[in-house]
């Protein structure tokens, strides 16, 4: 318990505005991990420190929250950079951003609690709490949307927090309240919108989205906010629902929920029909609109490829699965990343490989077109969407190649993963490209009735214009390039067009 002096402030460092500014100030300008950890720790220190007045506190956290914006907007810039930083900077740069919001959340949230208890001299604050309802939700949501960035676990009690707020908005009828989120920058937002683009972030499938993919589904989804819908009745274009009264996350309306004065539904059919617009213009036009504001010049195939998912997950149906799924338990033995799936394919020809250089996962379903798979033991931090991966079901001896497809960690050890099929015959093949000789993975069978291949590449060797060449079985192959179809970090795949020569 920190003891009251004479004046009747809390014993602290920022008791004074004038103090409390001048700490600001002093901030390491050139240190921007210094400086978010410095403003995490004062969120949590004036959240938690008693004796500041109800108006003070939330003063000084709407102080601290506007210090730290322009450092965190950084961070995040490094993060996400084109060239991806080292493990340890990445380790780095996603601890200060994540602890920032989560700071952020809980003082915001922990503020917001004394106006529900009514605590003492709070009322002298209420001109504040719309404002406070809408940074603390988005607060909440951006660490939502760090969490995703690796896949989770996203702590259910983080959604409950979320679901509370927004409800507390509500019951004192500012839902619908108006404020400038930061004084820096010319948005409005309201708490509703706040949970909205939230809870509409959470229902679209994150866990199948690469990092940079996730923000900018943020970002879509931020642009088309105004056109998503909420309500306490069900109308057939709702196709989710949250509970306010519990943690958890939105969930698809399969089947009507309990009814109660706490479910919402949640719409974006009016959303839905402007973006399948956008990407028919992005489309014809080549480029993405500078109006999505997106934050960087990302990729136009990217950004399309974003605005397709949000379309998939927003329509009225789900798609249904290509191939049925088998429930199964038994293991399965993984290399991933290029350079070790080509090991294990080129030493399981010679029937020599290092089984050190494998990992043993559980597989939970399969289909035609994949497998659904828990990871045990998660070792290193390598899993995230797209990673390529060889798979030999246990007593077997072939080695089946596949694509990461969707990640959902059930906590920091333990995660669940579906992957893609590629090729359950995948063939290492020598390569002539130009005066270059390359190794790459033939993906489908060769042979006069498949007039197309495709073949997995190290980064950087796929081109335009470029044939492959390759000689075996006393055959010449000749694989003239149709298109890219699919790019990892490591990888490139290409789509060629087969030509042999006896």
């Amino acid at each position: 318990m920190i003891k009251l002096f004479g004046g009747g402030k809390p014993d602290h460092p920022m008791a004074e505005l004038k103090e409390a500014k001048r700490l600001l100030d002093d901030l390491p300008a050139q240190d921007n991990f210094k400086a978010l950890e410095e403003l995490s720790h004062w969120l949590e220190s004036v959240s938690i420190t008693e004796g500041f007045k109800p108006e003070y506190r939330a003063q000084l956290l709407l102080m601290i929250d506007d210090s730290a914006q322009p450092r965190v907007r950084k961070l995040a810039r490094e993060y996400l950079a084109t060239q991806r930083p080292s493990k340890f900077q990445e380790n780095r740069l996603w601890g200060a951003i994540h602890e920032f919001w989560n700071q952020a959340g809980l003082a915001y949230a922990h503020m917001i609690d004394q106006f529900v208890t009514n605590a003492k001299g709070v009322d002298a604050a209420k001109a504040q709490l719309p404002v406070l309802l809408v940074r603390a939700l988005r607060s909440v949501a951006q660490r939502i949307k760090w969490q995703q960035m690796r896949y989770g676990p996203v702590d259910f009690s983080t959604w409950g927090v979320l679901n509370k707020v927004y409800a507390f908005a509500e019951l004192r009828k500012l839902a619908g309240s108006k404020v400038a989120v930061y004084p820096a920058a010319a948005v409005e937002s309201t708490p509703q919108l706040e949970f909205l683009k939230a809870v509409m972030f959470g229902a679209s499938a994150p866990d199948s989205l690469l990092p940079l993919e996730v923000e900018v589904a943020e970002r879509l989804i931020d642009y088309f906010g105004p056109q998503l819908a909420l309500a306490a009745a069900h109308a057939p274009e709702y196709r989710y629902w949250i509970d306010l009264g519990k943690n958890m996350g939105p969930v698809r309306l399969v089947r009507a929920p309990s009814p109660g004065a706490s479910v919402r539904y949640l719409s974006a059919s009016a959303a839905l029909a402007e973006l399948e617009r956008l990407i028919d213009t992005i489309l014809d036009s080549g480029a993405v609109p500078s109006s999505l504001k997106l934050g960087s010049d990302y990729d136009t195939d990217a950004v399309v490829g974003v605005l397709r998912h949000l379309a998939l997950y927003w329509s009225a149906e789900l798609p249904e699965r290509k191939h049925p799924r088998h429930s199964v338990k038994s293991r399965l033995s993984v290399a991933h990343g290029y350079d070790s799936v080509m090991r294990v394919l080129d030493a399981a020809s010679s029937l020599d490989f290092d089984a050190s250089a494998v990992e043993s996962w559980v597989v939970e379903n399969v289909s035609a077109g994949g497998f659904g798979a828990v990871i045990p033991q998660l070792k290193g931090d390598w899993l995230r969407v797209g990673v390529m991966v060889a798979m030999q079901p246990e007593g077997g001896s072939n080695w089946v190649l596949g694509l990461v497809r969707r990640v959902s960690k059930t906590d920091n050890h333990q995660a669940r993963v579906g992957i893609q099929t590629l090729s359950k015959a995948p063939l290492v093949s020598q390569f002539s490209v130009g005066t270059a000789a390359e190794q790459g993975i033939v993906l489908k069978g060769a042979g006069p009735e498949n007039v197309e291949s495709s073949v997995a590449l190290r980064t950087g060797v796929f081109a335009p214009t470029q044939n492959l060449e390759a000689d075996r079985s006393g055959r010449h192959y000749v694989y003239m390039p149709v298109g890219l179809i699919e790019r990892g970090e490591d990888y490139e795949i290409g789509r060629y067009r087969e030509m042999i020569r006896e």
